[in-house]
C-alpha cells in the first residue's frame, strides 16, 4: 500500500481521504493524477471488489459552483452503460470530499502502450478506434459529449484486449451551452479553440488526433504553450502521415484525415459513421485460414532445415559421384540436383496445400494478406537508426558493384596489354567487396522491407506456381477436402468452380472451348481490379461528387463481369448435365470475350487520363516554379 510521499512522510491527502470514507472503501494507492482530479486505486468493503476512485481535488472542491458541476456531469456519466465505457458505481460526497467511484480496469493506457512500446500496428489501432467509436455512438446518442478524448482517457484491459474509454468527469450534455474551455489542448478541435461548444464533431477531432498518435508514437502539432498548440489546430496544414515512416493502411489513413477536417462539416457525421469505416477497414482484411497462413509462412518457403539438408546432401553426392566417374559426372550432378530441389519442393508443397481444398489462384490474396501484417510489423519495429543502415548498406553494396562492373573490361584487356595486369587483382578485391556489402544489406533489408514475402508472392503467383501446382494435379493428388472459402472474393470462387467444371468435360469439348479458361482468368482479374477501384472511389465520395459517378460506372463494370462469370459457369453445368449445347456456350463465351475486351479498354483509357492528367501537373507545378523564380 502506498501512502507515503517521495521523501517517506505521509501522504496527508491520502490519510484524511481515507479517514473520511473508512468503513466503505479502503484505499491502496494513488494511480495518477491531473487538473481534473486524483485517482486512487481502492477495495469497495461491502462487495470486497476493487475499485478506482476519482477524488475532485480539494483546492477545487472548496467553491460550491465546482462541486456542484463535477457532481452533475459525473451523474451523467454514471447514467452511461455500455462494453466500452468504464461504469461509474457511484457518486458521492463526504465532507470535504467529492468522489465518484468506478470499475478499475486491469490494464494500461493507450499512452502508456505507445510510450513503452511504440506505435500501434494498424490491424489493432483500428480495432481499439473501433470500440471507442461504439462508445462515443452511445454516449452521444444521449446527448453526452466525452470533450476529452486522448490516449490517457483510453484503457486496454490485459486479458481480453477490450478499449474502454474512461473519464466520463467533465463531460456535459449538449444543450449545456456555459460549459467553460475543458480538454487537453494537443487533442482540441479548432472550433473549441476559438470559443465554439463541444459537440459529436469535437469527439471525433480528438478520435484523429488519437489515432494519429496512436500510428506514428507522436500528436501532429506541438509547441511550447498551448495557446501555440490551439493556434497550429486553427491555421497549421495536417502534415501526411506518411512522413513519420509508418506504415498505414490507406483506408484508416483517409479515416484519421477526414476527422481532422479544419471544417467540422467535412469530418464525419457521427461516431457511429467512423465505427461504420473502421469495420469495413477491417472486413477488408478477412483472416486467412489456418493452411494458408501456414502455407505462406513456412510451407511455402525454402529457408528451412529441410533445404539445408537438401543442400548437403545435393553436395555429398556431387562429391561422391566426381570421385567415381569423374569430376565432370560430379558437377553435373550437382547442378541438376539442385536444379531438380526447387521442382521437387514445389510440387509436395502445392500438394500439401492442394489437399486442403486450395488452388494456386488462393495465394496471391493470402500473400497478400502476409504483405500488409510484414509492413505493419516493421514500420512499429523499427526505427530511424535501423532506416539510416539500410540505406547506407545498400549505398554502399550499389557503389562497390558499378566499381567491379567498371573493372571488368580493363581486367579482360589485361589480357592483351601487360599494363593492365593489376587490374585483375582490383576486380578480385571489388568483387569480394561487392559479396559482402550485398550480403550485409541483404541482412538488413528485412527489417525495413518486406523482401521474402515478395520473392515468395512472385515465385508462387507467376510460372514456377503454376508449373508445379500443374505438375501436382497430374501426379495423383489426394482427394481435397472442402475449404471454407470466406477469404476468396465473389469472381475467385466463380472462376476456380468454372475452371474445375472445365477440366471434368471431355477432351474434345475441351477443345471446342479452348479458350474459356483464359476469359475466366482474365475476367477474374478484372473483376478484382474494379474491385479495388471501387474501395479507392467510394472513401473520395464524401468530398467530391464526380467520385461518386466513377464509383457507380465501376460498380455498374463489376456486376457485369461477376454476371458474366456466373453465366458461364452455369453455362459448364448445364453442359455436364445434358442441358445444354457447346454452342450455347461458346456463345456465351464470346459475349464475355467481348466484355472482357470492353473492360480492358476502359482500363487503358482510365489509366491513360491519369497519366496526362499527371503530367499537367507536373507541368503545372513546373511552370508555377518558373514564374515564381522568374524577375518581377
Amino acid at each position: 500500500m502506498r501512502a507515503l510521499t517521495e521523501s517517506g512522510a505521509p501522504d496527508a491527502l491520502f490519510v484524511r481521504f481515507q479517514q473520511a470514507v473508512a468503513g466503505r472503501y479502503s484505499l491502496d494507492r494513488e494511480l495518477g493524477r491531473g487538473g481534473n482530479g486524483i485517482v486512487y486505486l481502492a477495495r469497495e468493503v461491502h462487495l470486497d471488489r476493487l475499485v478506482a476512485i476519482k477524488l475532485l481535488p480539494p483546492e477545487r472542491a472548496e467553491s460550491a459552483e465546482t462541486r456542484e458541476h463535477f457532481l452533475r456531469e459525473a451523474r451523467v456519466a454514471a447514467g452511461l452503460s455500455h462494453p466500452h465505457i468504464v461504469p461509474i458505481h457511484a457518486v458521492d460526497h463526504v465532507s470535504a470530499f467529492v468522489f465518484f467511484v468506478m470499475a478499475f480496469i486491469d490494464g494500461e493506457t493507450l499512452a502508456q502502450r505507445v510510450q513503452a512500446r511504440g506505435p500501434v500496428a494498424g490491424r489493432d489501432a483500428t480495432r481499439w478506434l473501433r470500440e471507442v467509436a461504439w462508445a462515443l455512438s452511445y454516449a452521444h446518442g444521449r446527448g453526452v459529449i466525452h470533450r476529452d478524448i486522448k490516449p490517457d482517457n483510453i484503457l486496454v484491459e490485459r486479458e481480453s484486449g477490450r478499449a474502454f474509454v474512461a473519464d466520463f468527469g467533465i463531460a456535459h450534455e449538449e444543450r449545456d451551452d456555459t460549459a467553460a474551455l475543458v480538454g487537453t489542448p494537443e487533442f482540441m478541435a479548432p472550433e473549441l479553440a476559438l470559443g465554439g461548444t463541444p459537440a459529436v464533431a469535437t469527439d471525433l477531432y480528438a478520435l484523429g488526433i488519437t489515432a494519429w498518435y496512436l500510428l506514428t508514437g507522436r500528436v501532429p502539432f506541438t509547441a511550447h504553450d498551448a495557446t501555440q498548440v490551439l493556434a497550429q489546430h486553427c491555421t497549421a496544414a495536417l502534415p501526411p502521415l506518411a512522413t513519420h515512416g509508418v506504415p498505414v493502411p490507406r483506408r484508416l489513413a483517409d479515416l484519421v484525415r477526414q476527422c481532422l477536417a479544419k471544417d467540422p462539416a467535412q469530418r464525419p457525421p457521427t461516431a457511429d459513421a467512423v465505427a461504420a469505416r473502421l469495420d469495413e477497414a477491417l472486413e477488408q482484411r478477412r483472416e486467412l485460414p489456418v493452411p494458408l497462413r501456414a502455407f505462406v509462412r513456412r510451407h511455402g518457403r525454402m529457408d528451412g532445415g529441410g533445404t539445408v539438408l537438401a543442400l548437403l546432401g545435393a553436395l555429398g553426392g556431387g562429391v561422391g559421384v566426381a570421385a567415381w566417374l569423374g569430376p565432370v559426372a560430379g558437377v553435373l550432378t550437382l547442378v541438376g540436383t539442385v536444379a531438380a530441389a526447387p521442382i521437387v519442393f514445389g510440387v509436395v508443397a502445392a500438394r500439401r496445400l492442394m489437399r486442403h481444398g486450395y488452388a494456386q489462384a488462393d495465394l496471391d490474396a493470402a500473400f497478400a494478406a502476409e504483405l500488409d501484417v510484414v509492413r505493419e510489423d516493421a514500420g512499429v519495429d523499427t526505427n530511424r537508426a535501423s532506416r539510416w543502415l539500410e540505406r547506407g548498406a545498400r549505398a554502399l553494396a550499389r557503389i562497390a558493384a558499378r566499381t567491379t562492373a567498371a573493372l571488368v573490361p580493363f581486367a579482360l584487356a589485361s589480357a592483351v596489354v601487360p599494363r593492365f595486369a593489376p587490374v585483375t587483382t582490383l576486380l578480385t578485391l571489388a568483387g569480394a567487396t561487392t559479396g559482402v556489402l550485398t550480403i550485409a544489406w541483404l541482412a538488413v533489408m528485412p527489417g525495413r522491407r518486406d523482401v521474402d514475402v515478395r520473392f515468395w508472392r512472385q515465385a508462387w503467383t507467376g510460372r514456377f506456381g503454376r508449373a508445379v501446382f500443374g505438375v501436382a494435379r497430374r501426379v495423383g493428388a489426394a482427394a481435397p477436402a472442402t475449404p471454407i472459402v470466406t477469404h476468396r472474393a465473389t469472381e475467385l470462387s466463380l472462376s476456380l468452380a468454372a475452371e474445375q467444371l472445365f477440366d471434368a468435360l471431355p477432351r474434345s469439348t475441351r477443345t471446342a472451348l479452348g479458350d474459356l479458361p483464359d476469359v475466366v482468368h482474365r475476367l477474374q482479374q478484372q473483376a478484382g481490379a474494379l474491385r479495388t477501384r471501387v474501395a479507392q472511389l467510394q472513401e473520395l465520395c464524401d468530398r467530391d461528387a464526380a467520385s461518386a459517378q466513377d464509383r457507380d460506372t465501376a460498380q455498374r463494370r463489376l456486376q457485369d463481369t461477376v454476371v458474366a462469370l456466373e453465366t458461364l459457369r452455369l453455362g459448364l453445368l448445364r453442359l455436364h448435365a445434358g442441358t445444354a449445347t457447346v454452342d450455347s456456350v461458346t456463345r456465351e463465351l464470346g459475349a464475355a470475350t467481348d466484355l472482357a475486351a470492353e473492360v480492358s479498354r476502359l482500363a487503358e483509357a482510365h489509366a491513360e487520363v491519369h497519366r496526362l492528367l499527371a503530367t499537367d501537373a507536373a507541368f503545372a507545378r513546373q511552370v508555377g516554379h518558373d514564374v515564381a523564380l522568374s524577375p518581377a
